[in-house]
């Protein structure tokens, strides 16, 4: 499954903010817990516009996290409510820009936008996308049972299972020694 890549870029972004969350990092902590953190994120997905850098600005991103966890795992029809919630609070107006090494894309709001809000409304119109597309099921959460990873599933087959190789790997060892076991 293929989407345009600015829908893809943000959906990746969404995958990699979603799994900075205690539940769902590889560290087990948050891993934006300081704006320094929230920095390194940004400046790691290319993100562009106003960035405050301050205590209040990550408590907003955080909150945006917690809230696009939440909608990946909706259904469609719910999914869709909350991303329309999203632009109408943001007075999402879309248009087509071209900036830094980015070819002709998707904003919705101003540069100068708290990033909390350009974050959701970017999501939101990534998220549209898959609505539209009708491919929700390829927005996953980890199959590892001790892990709240989320995923996206761009194969072409749509069998991605796992958050990472990590995951993967240990649940088929688990599997495997299960298996074992039973013979």
């Amino acid at each position: 499954m293929h989407f345009a890549p600015d829908t893809e870029d943000t959906l990746e972004f969404v995958v990699a903010l979603g799994n900075t969350h205690p539940t769902a990092s590889r560290s087990g902590t948050d891993e934006i817990a300081t704006p320094a953190q929230l920095t390194a994120l940004l400046d790691e997905h290319t993100y562009s516009g106003r960035f405050d850098r301050d205590e209040r600005e990550l408590a907003d991103v955080q909150q945006t996290r917690d809230r696009l966890r939440h909608i990946w795992s909706l259904d469609r029809d719910d999914a869709a409510l909350e991303i329309n919630a999203m632009l109408r609070d943001a007075n999402a107006l879309p248009y087509l820009v071209r900036h830094d090494h980015f070819d002709w894309h998707l904003h919705a709001t101003d540069a100068d936008a708290p990033l909390a809000e350009r974050i959701r409304v970017e999501a939101a119109l990534a998220l549209a996308d898959v609505i539209r597309s009708d491919e929700t099921g390829r927005m996953r959460v980890c199959d590892a049972d001790d892990c709240t990873g989320l995923l996206l599933d761009l194969s072409r087959n749509g069998s991605k299972r796992f958050c990472s190789v990590r995951c993967g790997n240990r649940m088929n060892q688990l599997a495997f020694r299960e298996r074992a076991a039973a013979n």
